[in-house]
């Protein structure tokens, strides 16, 4: 019995609040996971990404024709609406340009 409580009680302390936006690893955790599925990319290779791995550019894999893949998927996934304006070179350089970009997006929303 002590152990069903102690499960309800993760999965109660999981749930986001409504009206919160996500916080900074949630936006990463899913980012990372983005990634993998819409480039194929290893996940492995994918944790160990931090804030300067070049991305556009940097991965054989994220040509122009994946960006926009990309994009929909973190419209999607993060609950976030990318307009054609907010889209830009900056924003698909590195890892962290992105997770930057998904963090602000998720705040917006």
């Amino acid at each position: 019995m002590n152990s069903e409580h102690a499960t309800e009680n993760t999965a109660a302390e999981s749930e986001q609040p409504k009206g919160l936006a996500p916080s900074r690893h949630e936006i990463d955790t899913q980012l990372r996971s983005i990634l993998c599925d819409v480039l194929g990319l290893d996940a492995d290779d994918v944790e160990a990404f931090d804030n300067d791995t070049g991305l556009f550019g940097h991965l054989p894999e994220l040509d122009s024709m994946a960006v926009a893949g990309l994009l929909t998927e973190m419209e999607d996934r993060l609950s976030i609406l990318i307009e054609d304006d907010d889209v830009d070179g900056e924003m698909l350089e590195t890892y962290g340009g992105l997770l930057a970009f998904a963090e602000a997006k998720s705040i917006e929303s």
